[in-house]
Parts: structure tokens; sequence; C-alpha cells
């Protein structure tokens, strides 16, 4: 194991593992891993027969289990589940009943489930894992070594690229929410004739919603990464390798810049501008553009720091208002003498 790291083992090299855990539940035969100081104590007294830790950490008491020592464990953690993913059975060819179009050409190392459907004009790449009950839409292109776990549902024209994973219930293109309002107060729908195009190494989420543009596409760009349940409207633009966790909204026609970390149910206006590399804590509401390099929180959005000192503040609140009654009472208390 320590040379598919490049791990520096210390303790017993023959250990044997059979399991994963974490480090305060680890039993015998497992390797856990030590990344965020806070769970630094459980590594005196895990039962984990091996544990990953910094190439600097110092230990402050005895340690029983084997350490290997790599340059950062929850990076070199998640390339070893990787390698045991990559172990799974992959399936292989076509379950029925399925309905594949008569124009549609399926390579040899697909899989299609059963209840899946894929339509007129469908291009699928090489290695593709398309689970029972997907449905893909007329014109749609997917790329080499997706995975569309089952319910995804792929709408008309929507694209695909290489090494992406759909996670169950997600929806890529339905329509978005656009309606014209008109005088006698009820509404038209405008007709949504874009796309929307996920490229390369993306994943995303569980019942994770992406609407198709109503003219042009909506894009989700090279490398980003989306939790469940998160709504991304028409028009809008995700910027590489930029994350967000669940629950996260985002208006139409908004461009997020990439390498941002986006907190839970973090909400974006419409038709605004978000920069590279900011951090936004979870539940925040994003109203207007914002720039580069950035840690924001709160609603409206604001520096991390300022929204700290107003937290500080507020927990004084009942205090300070004792105070100016106080101070209240004692100068009508003044005026009452002067008079």
């Amino acid at each position: 194991m320590a040379s598919l790291i490049n791990g520096q083992v210390e303790g017993n090299p023959n250990a044997v593992i059979d399991n994963y855990s974490k480090i305060e539940e680890a039993t015998e035969g497992c390797l856990t891993f030590l990344a965020n100081p806070k769970y630094t104590h459980y590594i005196y007294t895990t039962k984990a027969t091996a544990v990953l830790v910094r190439k600097d950490f110092t230990p402050e008491h005895t340690i029983t289990t084997t350490l290997i020592r790599v340059d950062d464990p929850y990076e070199t953690l998640a390339h070893l589940l990787n390698i045991v993913n990559g172990q799974r059975h992959v399936k292989h060819g076509i379950e029925q009943p399925a309905f594949i179009a008569d124009d549609v050409t399926i390579p040899s190392d697909t899989y299609v489930g059963a209840f899946s459907y894929i339509s007129n004009n469908v291009t699928i790449g090489d290695n593709v894992q398309i689970y029972p009950q997907v449905y893909i839409g007329d014109n749609v292109t997917i790329g080499d070594n997706v995975i569309l776990y089952p319910g995804v549902k792929v709408y008309h024209g929507c694209k695909i690229g290489n090494n992406c994973i759909v996670h169950s219930g997600a929806v890529i293109g339905a329509d978005g929410f656009g309606f014209a309002p008109k005088k006698d107060g009820t509404y038209e729908k405008i007709s949504q004739i874009g796309i929307v195009i996920i490229e390369d190494d993306v994943e995303i989420g569980a019942n994770t919603t992406i609407d198709r543009a109503t003219m042009g596409a909506t894009i989700v760009k090279k490398g980003a990464k989306l939790d469940n349940l998160i709504q991304i409207a028409h028009n809008v633009e995700i910027g590489e390798c930029t994350v967000m966790a669940a629950q996260v909204g985002v208006a139409g026609s908004t461009k997020i810049g990439k390498h941002n970390m986006i907190g839970g149910q973090v909400g974006f206006a419409g038709h605004i501008t978000v920069g590279d590399n900011n951090g936004i804590g979870a539940q925040s509401g994003t109203h207007k553009s914002i720039g580069d390099n950035q840690r924001l929180i709160g609603y409206p959005v604001m520096d991390a720091r300022d929204f700290a000192r107003q937290i500080v503040l507020l927990k004084r609140l009942p205090e300070m208002s004792n105070d100016i009654k106080q101070l209240k009472k004692l100068v009508n208390e003044i005026k009452n003498e002067k008079e």
C-alpha cells in the first residue's frame, strides 16, 4: 500500500488491511487517516491497524498503531478509495426491456440498464454506464467514461463531456423559468430553445437540476463538482473546478468563476458575476457581483471578518439595550432636576 501512495511506513510493515474507517470508529484491520487537527487525540486510542498522517506529524504520546506518512492524508485516502472503487465489477451489455432508437450506435463496452430510453440521433462515447430508468432525449451527446445513475433525465440537445458522473434523479435540460407577464395578469411562457453543456470531469449530485438556456447554453465547466439538490437556472455559467454544497440556488444568467468554494444553501441573485477563488459561507445571500479571492458570508453577503464582528455585537445586544435604558433613565433624572 505504501508503495502505491509513496508513503513511509512507521511501525509494522507487514500489517494487513482489509477495511477503511473513520479514526474514532476504526477497528483492527482498518486503515484510517488524520487530516483535521481536532481529531488528533483519537490517534492515541484508535484501534485502527494503520493511520495515514502527514510526513511532519509529531506525536505527543505513545502510539501503538502503524503510521503511514504521506504529503496529504486526505488526498491520499481519496486516491486509495478510487483504487478500491475501480475494482468493482463494471456491467456491460443491454438489459431488457430498454428502448434504443434505430439510428443510435451503442459501443460494445457500454452498459444500458433496464427501462432506459435512448432517443433519436443520440451519440454515446466509449465505456458509458447508463443505469436503469435513464432518459436520454433527441440529439444528446455523451462523452467517454460517463456514468448516468438510475433515474437521470437528459433532455434534448444537451451535451455531456468525458469522465462525468451524474447521480440519481438529476435533471439536465429542463426548461428555464421564463414567463412574460401579460396585461390581464396572466403569464405567457417564454420558450427555452437553448441547451445545457456539461464539460469534462464534472460530477452532479442526486436530484440536482440544471435548466436549459433561453437561448445559447447553460454551462458547467470542466472539473466543477455540484452536490445534491442544487438548482442551476437558465444561462448560468459555473466556472472550472468550482464546488457547491447542497441546496445552492443560482438564478438566471449569473456567471460564477473558477475555483470557488460555495457552502450549502447559498443563494445567488440573477444577472450577477462572481469572480475566481472565492469562499462563500453557508446560507449566504449573494445579491450583487463580487470580485476575486474573497471570503464572504451572511445575508446580505459580506466579508467574513465583518460578519464575525457583527455576531459578537449581536450577542451583546441585550446588555447594550439595558445600558441604553439606564442612560435614558439617568438623562431624564438630570432633566427633571434642572427643571
